[in-house]
């Protein structure tokens, strides 16, 4: 057949199909599609009410757990379970945050280098208070490159102990120098050791960090100091 000749619409081709003894089939033909009963067994995998459970069963027995997998977490000789790698797991890396954290505690050094020397009603010296920030940078990104690492993670409860103990021995001096030393000493010493102090507590527990307050606020009441 010619391009002349071919049909140019529905009912010429079905016209054309007629004639030829080769009908064209209704659209309306019921289709062929191969029929069975959905499968009611019920799901062959765990659900997520089954994974919330599991989860919340650890969490009951005091046990953490990550969202990627209990292959995270290592259980020590002491029976206690850590965080193998914990930092390597953040978005940013343990580097990263190392930088976050030193950053962050350098602008806490930083205003209070500012508010001692407020306190004292002195003229604000900006260039020597930029550079011992700059002096203090370095140091915490170490401290906190080795406190954060998985070495650290290790030993959980050491690390702990660690913080407990600059902070009661950073808030007791703070609150010594504050009270008998001259304005001078304090703005020298009081920023950084404030800043140490600040950040032990932050990293402690909150039991640890409570009792670490209580024996500051013991040393204040023993001594006869006052805070303002």
């Amino acid at each position: 057949m010619s391009e002349d000749n071919a049909p140019r619409n529905r009912k010429e081709r079905r016209a054309a199909a007629k004639s030829s003894g080769k009908p064209v089939e209704p659209a309306t033909s019921t289709p062929k599609l191969k029929m069975a009963q959905p499968d009611r067994s019920g799901p062959k995998s765990k659900t997520m009410m089954d994974l919330y459970e599991e989860k919340k069963a650890l969490l009951e027995k005091g046990q953490p757990f990550d969202a990627k997998g209990a292959d995270a977490h290592v259980m020590d000789s002491g029976g206690n379970i850590f965080d193998a790698g914990l930092m390597e797991d953040e978005p940013i890396g343990l580097v990263g945050n190392a930088v976050f954290w030193s950053l962050s505690l350098s602008m806490v050094h930083l205003m209070l280098d500012v508010l001692v020397y407020s306190q004292y009603r002195q003229e604000m010296e900006w260039r020597p208070i930029f550079e011992r920030t700059l002096f203090v940078l370095p140091v915490l990104f170490v401290l906190t490159l080795m406190l954060k690492s998985e070495i650290a993670s290790r030993f959980e409860m050491l690390r702990q102990l660690l913080f407990f103990i600059v902070a009661v021995g950073a808030g007791c001096y703070v609150i010594h120098a504050a009270n008998r030393f001259g304005y001078y000493a304090v703005m020298k010493r009081c920023p950084p050791l404030g800043t140490l102090w600040i950040w032990s507590v932050i990293e402690m527990r909150l039991e640890f960090a409570a009792a670490s307050v209580v024996a500051d606020l013991g040393y204040l009441w023993w001594m006869g100091y006052e805070v303002f």
